[in-house]
Formats: C-alpha cells, sequence, structure tokens
C-alpha cells in the first residue's frame, strides 16, 4: 500500500547556520538512501518556504486565493516522502526515520486507491 509521509515543522530561516543545514540534509541524504535501497521509495520533495504558498477555494463560484498556507501554525508542510510499504507498521517505522520528526511531526497518510471498485476510502476502522 501506498503512504504519503508528510514532514511538519519549523520553517528554517536566515538565522539557521549553514553548518545545522548541512547536517540535515546530510540526515535526509541518508534517509532517501535507505528507502530506495529498501525498494520502497517511490517519490519525495522538499518544498518552497511557505511564503511562496497561495491557497485556492472556490466560493460561490467564485475562486479566491490567498497568499501563504491554509492555516496558521507553527509546524510548517516542508516536504513529503511516497513510499510502498507492506502496511501502515512500516509506514510508521520509517516515519519515525525521518530527521524532521525530531523537531516536527510526520503525518502518515495511506494512498486511496480509486482503481478499486470502493468509492471509499479505507479508514483505520475499517482495515483493523
Amino acid at each position: 500500500m501506498q503512504y504519503l509521509l508528510l514532514i511538519y515543522g519549523p520553517e528554517p530561516d536566515e538565522t539557521t547556520p549553514p553548518e545545522t543545514m548541512a547536517a540535515m540534509l546530510t540526515e535526509y541524504n541518508a534517509f532517501t538512501k535507505e528507502v530506495r535501497d529498501r525498494g520502497v521509495f517511490i517519490a519525495a520533495e522538499a518544498l518552497q518556504p511557505v511564503a511562496t504558498a497561495t491557497t485556492v477555494r472556490v466560493r460561490d463560484g467564485q475562486t479566491v486565493t490567498t497568499d501563504g498556507p491554509f492555516a496558521e501554525t507553527k509546524e510548517l508542510l516542508g516536504g513529503f516522502y511516497l513510499i510502498e510499504a507492506r502496511d501502515l507498521d512500516e509506514a510508521i517505522e520509517l516515519a519515525a526515520k525521518i530527521p524532521g520528526a525530531r523537531n516536527g511531526s510526520i503525518e502518515v497518510r495511506p494512498i486511496w486507491d480509486t482503481s478499486s471498485a470502493s468509492t471509499q476510502p479505507e479508514t483505520a476502522a475499517a482495515t483493523a
């Protein structure tokens, strides 16, 4: 099953020392190598700073855009990994190894397989 591992945490800024950024990049590269070596890697990307985000809503047929993210929060979406894991336990195990889990959080979301006959996404209760 595919899982999206969403990486939330504080956004680095101009006060973040370059050596701290380099060390974090080294850790992310090591994690990426691990998921590639295990054969579960599908995709991963880091996102531009939240200041570059645009939120889009359609209300009464009108498109409304807002600069920035959907909600004000201290933890911002910074990137993701898309993996193919055998089950939720393996996805959680891998999520715990993402460097950002130490100072932020990793949201583990199963990908909804829309190719199946079901029109409803699987829920934890339905799969337990």
